[in-house]
């Protein structure tokens, strides 16, 4: 990653003022009047960290400062979207928000719980293929977090660098013949990771680090994902 991209997306103090005054002027849509059923994820930012967080706590000559976020990909034998990338969350129980939901599934796949203050604002919801109506919290994980997962629900846990979200070519855009709207992938290293959980990211890059108030709901999913 180059200085200027590591500096300017520091895991610090005016990061998260910056991604607090972003969301603090972003006037988030929700679906409450859906019947789908209501889930919730963890848009986690937290210090990178090279090496495997399977480990437990990287060695301190592993921290990076730059800013990253928090995803997994899914367990093999999860019943739904096994295998698949996917930022940590769930269905929400009966009478808990969002905000309780995230914190509560962001503990139970990466073992990182985090208080009620640590929790920055939520972005749009978005209804799947597969029938969830979810929404996305914004969090703020900090530095020198250790990341544990859950394997009966996540195979590995990984960092995305922010600044892999920035790149000139995300997001790409797929028309589908089913679809009067594209298909959202976020490139990522030499792959990419589709939508829901790429249109949260996308979201995620343009309202809380850039500040524009782009909105995701329309974007379409791969078929592997309308199940």
């Amino acid at each position: 990653m180059p200085p200027t991209a590591m500096n300017r997306y520091r895991c610090g103090e005016s990061l998260r003022q910056q991604m607090a005054a972003n969301l603090a002027r972003f006037t988030r849509r929700n679906r409450k009047a859906t019947t789908k059923k209501r889930a919730a994820v963890a848009l986690t930012v937290v210090e990178t960290a090279h090496g495997p967080d399977v480990y437990g706590l990287p060695r301190h000559d592993h921290w990076d400062p730059s800013a990253a976020l928090v995803l997994t990909r899914r367990a093999a034998g999860l019943r739904n979207h096994a295998g698949q990338w996917a930022l940590p969350g769930g269905r929400m129980e009966d009478g808990e928000r969002p905000e309780e939901a995230a914190r509560r599934e962001l503990a139970e796949e990466v073992g990182l719980p985090l208080a009620p203050e640590r929790v920055m604002g939520c972005l749009d919801d978005y209804t799947t293929r597969s029938g969830f109506t979810i929404t996305p919290v914004v969090i703020w994980g900090g530095t020198g977090v250790a990341l544990t997962p859950n394997p009966s629900e996540v195979a590995s846990v990984h960092r995305i660098p922010i600044a892999e979200l920035m790149r000139a070519d995300a997001p790409i855009l797929e028309d589908i013949p089913e679809s009067l709207h594209p298909v959202l992938l976020m490139p990522v290293g030499h792959s990419w990771i589709a939508a829901p959980t790429a249109a949260m990211l996308y979201q995620f890059r343009e309202v809380v680090i850039m500040g524009n108030a782009t909105r995701v709901a329309h974007f379409e999913q791969p078929y592997f994902a309308w199940q």
